[in-house]
């Protein structure tokens, strides 16, 4: 057990030797991964604060529906314990021809339209608040108060929930393929890098299998260094993510003043970042060890 930590302990540190003799390969190397590995980064960044965004969102879900116009108010009120019966609103507020009619002449621009009309065009209606801005909610009711009875038209006054929502679950998708086919190219670099290490050392590696090392063994330096350069790699990759937000904001900043919003991109949090530097490693060890397991499985005795 002791020999075994010993030789992790020394492949670490021959890790660190073998970086520090080739910065130039090296710091290559770890940019190469940390361009590549910020692309994904930044677009699932990206994605996270336009989620946060979309959530912070004041604006409460409503549907409101349009009664034809020979509804008494007998039915009216009828109709609207009926509405109050729904799972899943907070709130039904009825609003007349006549309040509709006078709120709209209080738009700028309006009153001198309105008051060209022969007669009021606004029917009565409900506008039913839901409890939570749930898409799924939404189309469920907007499905169920349409065959009510009274009902002539039912409109979804947040279907853009349902569109950024949409819209996310598409982002995360485009995220993922991203991800995944950088995820190769990072892959790809390691395995490479590895190569040509195992190659360097090539009688190094026969010399100690004729002394009896074993595979595990000789493999172990490899991984760390691949490790090393997938961790390395998602330091920077982090780092181009930070940059690139912080100057985002800074341009943000004036354009928000506009609206009188304040809107800025936020960082990841601590679980995420650690999250992103141990599968960095971990692309980085699955390079290195298909690297140095097909070539040592390849590799041919020293030549006497």
């Amino acid at each position: 057990m002791k020999g075994w930590i010993a030789h992790h302990v020394h492949s670490f540190a021959q890790t660190l030797v073998k970086m520090a003799m080739t910065p130039s390969t090296s710091l290559a190397n770890v940019l190469v991964i940390g361009v590549v590995l910020s692309l994904p980064l930044g677009a699932y960044g990206l994605l996270l604060n336009l989620q946060a965004f979309s959530g912070s969102l004041p604006t409460q879900p409503q549907i409101s529906l349009f009664l034809v116009d020979s509804l008494g108010k007998a039915d009216i009120v009828a109709l609207e314990a009926r509405l109050k019966k729904a799972q899943g609103i907070s709130g039904v507020r009825f609003v007349s021809r006549e309040s509709a009619l006078a709120g709209l002449k209080q738009s700028p621009g309006m009153s001198e339209v309105i008051g060209s009309l022969p007669e009021n065009p606004l029917p009565d209606a409900f506008v039913v608040t839901l409890a939570e801005a749930n898409a799924e909610i939404a189309e469920r009711l907007e499905q169920s108060f349409k065959v009510l009875p009274g009902v002539r038209h039912v409109q979804v006054d947040s279907a853009w929930v349902r569109r950024i929502d949409g819209l996310l679950r598409l982002g995360r998708m485009g995220v993922t393929l991203l991800a995944s086919l950088l995820g190769f190219t990072l892959i790809a670099v390691t395995f490479n890098t590895i190569r040509l290490q195992v190659l360097t050392q090539r009688r190094e590696i026969e010399v100690s299998r004729l002394i009896g090392a074993t595979d595990a063994f000789i493999r172990r330096p490899f991984f760390y260094f691949g490790s090393f350069l997938g961790v390395l790699g998602g330091l920077i990759g982090l780092a181009i993510v930070a940059w690139g937000f912080e100057v985002i904001n800074r341009h943000l900043a004036p354009l928000g003043r506009f609206y009188g919003i304040n809107p800025t991109l936020s960082f990841f949090p601590l679980g995420d970042i650690v999250a992103i530097l141990v599968f960095a490693g971990l692309l980085g060890w699955l390079g290195a060890f298909l690297s140095v397991s097909i070539h040592l499985h390849a590799q041919t005795p020293i030549e006497q």
